[in-house]
């Protein structure tokens, strides 16, 4: 995501590299695809493209305001939450 090599095609052709410029949409996006990851009882990710295209979609619908997403966000895909604690509990 970081050099605009998000491998999904609806973002194709847009520079999407003013995100970064927009600490709220950069971390709703990394929020999305975190949401969204599915993992197995090994720890090996399940839905990672999946969860690209979510996050795909969210940088595309703040990148352009016709695009619509579909579906819907769920309020669980778009959940934000307290940072970790600045230093370890352990």
């Amino acid at each position: 995501m970081a050099n605009g090599t998000l491998s999904e095609p609806l973002l194709k052709q847009i520079d999407y590299k003013c995100i970064f410029e927009e600490p709220s949409a950069l971390e709703m996006a990394y929020a999305i695809y975190a949401n969204v990851l599915e993992f197995d009882e090994n720890g090996q990710v399940l839905n990672a493209k999946h969860a690209e295209r979510r996050a795909a979609q969210y940088i595309r619908s703040y990148m352009d305001s016709d695009y619509e997403v579909i579906p819907p966000f769920e309020d669980w895909e778009i959940a934000l939450y307290q940072p970790p604690p600045k230093t370890d509990l352990k």
